[in-house]
């Protein structure tokens, strides 16, 4: 099931790109781009290995990249950093808990935009800042908080249709009936 939830996750973050770089009308509706790799990185970071929470901070990000104004290879920074710090405190974390999910999705979303932004200025670019880029994020925070438990929504719905449940068999019968003594 490993390789298959790789795949999958990696589907979904193409998808999820190509609905970012295609479709504006939430952008233009409230003024916002939302990046929707956090959330997602919260997931796979949840209920996948450490290969997977690697491929899809290098592949999400430069997908990201490259249908971005971003240079190629600054969102993977960020997303490696959520990535590896929810993995390295998974034993930790109650992963069941829409809470949990709410609670690390908002500190990803928040965390992400804020570290892409260090590093863009870091190497001299000039991004457009002002009271606007609050609003901003603020509303990429919440939006992307608001869809880890969305992703385990549908990454359960998906495996519940695909998967099935192991049946442990016995080599005997629950009903049977043991004759003792004699005779």
């Amino acid at each position: 099931m490993s390789a298959l939830n790789t795949l999958f996750i990696l589907a979904l973050a193409f998808v999820a790109v190509f609905v970012e770089s295609s479709f504006g009308g939430l952008r233009r509706l409230i003024g916002v781009q939302v990046d929707l790799l956090p959330a997602l990185m919260v997931y796979a970071s949840l209920s996948s290995g450490l290969v997977t929470v690697s491929l899809l901070a290098v592949c999400g990000g430069l997908w990201f990249d490259a249908l971005s104004a971003n240079r190629l290879g600054v969102s993977i920074v960020p997303l490696l950093v959520i990535g590896f710090t929810i993995q390295q405190f998974r034993h930790l974390i109650l992963r069941q808990e829409t809470y949990t999910h709410l609670v690390l999705g908002f500190a990803a979303s928040g965390f992400a935009p804020l570290l892409a932004l260090a590093i863009i200025l870091s190497y001299g670019g000039e991004p457009i800042l002002g009271w606007g880029t609050l609003w901003q994020w603020f509303a990429m925070t919440v939006l992307g908080g608001l869809l880890v438990p969305v992703y385990f929504q549908l990454f359960n719905q998906v495996y519940r249709v695909l998967g099935y449940e192991r049946v442990v068999e016995s080599t005997y019968r629950s009903d049977r009936e043991i004759a003792r003594g004699r005779g």
